[in-house]
């Protein structure tokens, strides 16, 4: 088994250094260990790695390396799709900032709403970090509130998502805006082909570094229910029955469909909440106060509303609805199984989602085929069992 590197070993200054001994980061992770190194060379980098995988500072902690705390100007771009993720970066910049001791020396600026009136004061110190949504830095960058070519960097995380609600445009527009040479990383969970259009125009012979030695949770579990003419209300209530979640996400693929099932849970008397695109900023805030404070046992929620919104202490995954491409598969259940911890996803399936499930057995991950019946888990065969016996049969007929 190979040997995992210490921080030491990646020749961060002492000011990061000590600032990673009181974060209590022990050793780096694998896209940590791997990213790092070529970032501080000034390399551009498409970094793929699992949630909660510490993606995000394997860019901070060279950023801070490289601040010049004597220039005056933005240094530092980075992008996320949804509000609820800049202010999670923001969060950890802040940190960093704090432990570092430095508020009077590194500037960082949260841009998702409202923040032009705090750039134009005359006296205000330019941020050598900016964080903020796509379509919010092009706002201020049009208005000429905000200038980013002084920027060495360019951070776009969760580039997939990016890619899903339609934000690569306005990336576009901001590196256009930016120096030719700039640093361009580009982070995510997974990077769908149709990002490496972007990819050739932006990134100058990019180093790709995939952490795919484990694409799920070390700790979590797999398990099918064959929907076999049931309605996913009818399983999840069923479920409600065999265990207790201390919190479960329960994933359908539109909002028309979370709306309907989050309402039919609730008749049946289950705590739950709900996350949407419908949702306005201000409901998505004091539902994610309501999450915090555990009033929900359950939150029902749609693809693209979840991302960037950090949910702790889920349990349980469970789709009602398969989805029909991978990554979002993967994206779903990243969200249990974290810190160590253990953690179970749980899919509803027909023979339409074969071939989505039949792609994750060939990568090894491995899958319980399973039912619930009288408030017991019961073992199941998968409903293409019969299918592949006859297939089976025939060639053995056919020798």
């Amino acid at each position: 088994m190979m040997k995992q590197a210490h921080f030491k070993s990646l020749s961060l200054r002492p000011e990061v250094q000590n600032i990673i001994e009181q974060l209590h980061f022990k050793q780096p992770t694998n896209i940590q260990e791997k990213a790092i190194p070529e970032i501080l060379q000034g390399r551009s980098v498409v970094g793929q790695s699992k949630t909660g995988s510490g993606k995000t500072h394997a860019y901070l902690l060279p950023m801070f390396h490289r601040l010049k705390e004597e220039n005056n100007h933005v240094q530092f771009v980075i992008t996320a799709p949804t509000r609820e993720l800049c202010q999670q970066i923001y969060s950890n910049v802040r940190e960093i900032i704090t432990l570092a001791e430095k508020e009077n020396q590194w500037f960082a600026e949260l841009l998702i709403g409202g923040s032009e009136k705090q750039l134009t004061e005359k006296k205000r110190q330019t941020p050598h970090i900016i964080i903020g949504t796509p379509h919010r830095i092009l706002d201020l960058v049009n208005d000429g509130f905000l200038s980013i070519y002084t920027a060495e960097m360019f951070v776009i995380d969760e580039a997939d998502l990016m890619l899903d609600l339609g934000f690569i445009e306005e990336i576009d527009q901001l590196l256009v805006r930016s120096k030719e040479n700039i640093q361009v990383l580009a982070f995510s969970a997974t990077i769908p082909e149709r990002l490496q259009h972007f990819f050739k125009k932006y990134l100058r012979q990019p180093k790709y570094i995939i952490d795919d030695e484990h694409i799920f949770p070390e700790h979590l579990e797999h398990r099918l229910i064959a929907l076999k003419y049931r309605e996913p209300l009818e399983i999840i209530v069923e479920l409600s029955k065999v265990f207790q979640p201390y919190l479960a996400l329960v994933f359908t693929n539109g909002k028309e469909e979370a709306d309907e099932l989050s309402f039919a849970l609730q008749r049946e008397g289950l705590n739950v909440g709900y996350i949407h695109g419908g949702l306005t900023p201000r409901e998505r805030r004091r539902l994610l106060r309501e999450i915090n404070n555990l009033r929900y046992q359950y939150i029902v929620a749609t693809d693209l509303a979840s991302r960037g919104i950090d949910i702790e202490g889920v349990s349980h995954v469970i789709n009602a609805q398969m989805p029909k491409e991978e990554h979002f598969y993967i994206h779903r259940v990243g969200r249990t199984a974290r810190a160590g911890l253990p953690g179970t996803a749980i899919s509803f399936y027909d023979e339409d989602d074969l071939p989505l499930i039949h792609s994750f057995e060939r990568k090894n991950v491995h899958f319980k085929y399973v039912d619930v019946k009288d408030g017991e888990w019961i073992e199941a065969r998968r409903i293409d069992d019969r299918n592949q016996r006859r297939r089976g049969s025939r060639r053995h007929k056919r020798k």
